[in-house]
């Protein structure tokens, strides 16, 4: 059978990759759509590389985004986040990629579908997964968006232009509450592993968080350490289905395991000195604290966006396991320096008290973006049946 083409972008936003379409280059059956991204990515690939796709064998590069006009008055476009499992014939939407965001209103104006002039601009994202609006700032260059500049971030080589974004109200992203179980802290039973103490916090994107100690860690270990330890993944990953039945986020461990996006599952120390993936030492003067985080049953080696707010939000929060490990600040409004893997992730975020209750108002951070490449994307017709059927080989326009 031939193969269809599709429109498409390819992008680079902070530190993931991933296939950019116009919705309107897409059927109007949502249902049609994890066929076509899958073919796209080159999933699923018992080998663990999508070399007959676009994606790059980790789930930070096996990534789809959706961009289209938008369904809310405070948005200046919809943008929707397809994370496609690599080994695996699954595509997840309960999560947003905080990365990506980072390219998505660069993408809006370099495509026409928002309007830009002067130094710079401001777009107002609708995030789809968490329906969370996000503010990205960035500088203009002839009337598209810059890609030179002077800011480099961990696990990206050299620098570029700087995008803002701030996350409105993130708090509730996954399960509508900051605070899922009503509490900082809480003893989560772990069938057939155990009982530890972890804060279960939902700001961007729902996370659970586990002190290094408790798991017999340092909390500097690297991620291709932390996937050799069968064992390590296995209690991992029992952590992360157990918070996400006591979340709300599942009704039970079997439902949980279906879910793959979320929650993520981090554990976390006091500021130590490691060393970063490329070799250079990171002090831990330099830093807060020290944070490992695990999606999609790999280990990231530079933390998600997302979780990095969510992160930052947990550390404000008094009493939660990430406070507990943080380093103490005078300022409550301070950034926060995050080690990682690649490096040091800096964040800000607003949380307080409202009505007695903990409120998150706002985090943001940096990012840089940039296009990789424009024209269409191939895709085997013997991989997308359901679009043949449907459409007798040619896409409707949304």
């Amino acid at each position: 059978m031939k193969q269809l083409k599709l429109p498409a972008v390819f992008m680079r936003g902070g530190t993931s990759n991933a296939i950019v379409f116009h919705v309107r280059h897409l059927p109007r059956e949502r249902e049609l759509w994890d066929e076509i991204f899958l073919a796209a990515i080159g999933s699923p690939d018992p080998y663990g590389r999508q070399l007959d796709g676009m994606g790059g064998g980790v789930s930070s590069v096996s990534k789809v985004c959706v961009v289209g006009p938008p369904t809310r008055p405070d948005a200046d476009i919809d943008y929707t986040v397809a994370q496609e499992q690599v080994k695996a014939a699954r595509v997840a939407y309960g999560a947003n990629c905080g990365n990506m965001s980072s390219a998505m209103g660069p993408f809006a104006v370099d495509e026409g579908l928002v309007k830009a002039y002067g130094k710079e601009t401001v777009v107002r994202v609708h995030n789809t997964n968490t329906n969370k609006i996000i503010w990205a700032c960035f500088p203009l260059d002839d009337g598209q968006a810059a890609v030179d500049g002077d800011l480099a971030i961990p696990g990206v080589a050299g620098t570029g232009a700087p995008v803002k974004l701030e996350f409105r109200d993130p708090g509730g992203a996954t399960t509508g509450k900051l605070l899922p179980t009503g509490n900082v802290a809480d003893a989560l039973d772990v069938p057939g592993v155990g009982k530890f103490r972890v804060s279960m916090v939902d700001a961007a994107n729902a996370t659970v968080f586990v002190r290094a100690a408790d798991l017999g860690l340092t909390g500097t270990e690297m991620p291709d350490e932390i996937e050799r330890s069968t064992e390590l993944m296995l209690k991992l990953g029992e952590i992360r289905l157990a918070a996400s039945v006591a979340m709300g986020i599942s009704a039970n461990r079997d439902e949980a395991l279906t879910k793959k996006a979320v929650p993520f599952v981090g554990f976390i120390a006091p500021p130590r000195d490691a060393k970063m993936l490329s070799g250079e030492a990171l002090r831990a003067a330099d830093v807060d604290l020290t944070a490992r985080v695990l999606s999609n049953g790999q280990p990231h080696r530079a933390l998600p966006l997302t979780v990095t707010l969510c992160t930052a939000v947990a550390a404000r929060l008094e009493g939660s396991v990430v406070h507990e490990v943080t380093r103490a600040a005078g300022n409550p409004e301070a950034e926060l320096r995050i080690a990682m893997p690649s490096g040091i992730l800096t964040v800000a975020a607003s949380v307080g008290k409202k009505d007695g209750k903990w409120h998150a108002e706002q985090g943001a951070f940096y990012r840089t973006q940039r296009r990789l490449f424009e024209g269409y994307v191939y895709v085997r017709a013997s991989r997308v049946p359901g679009l043949i059927a449907a459409t007798g080989g040619k896409l409707k326009a949304a």
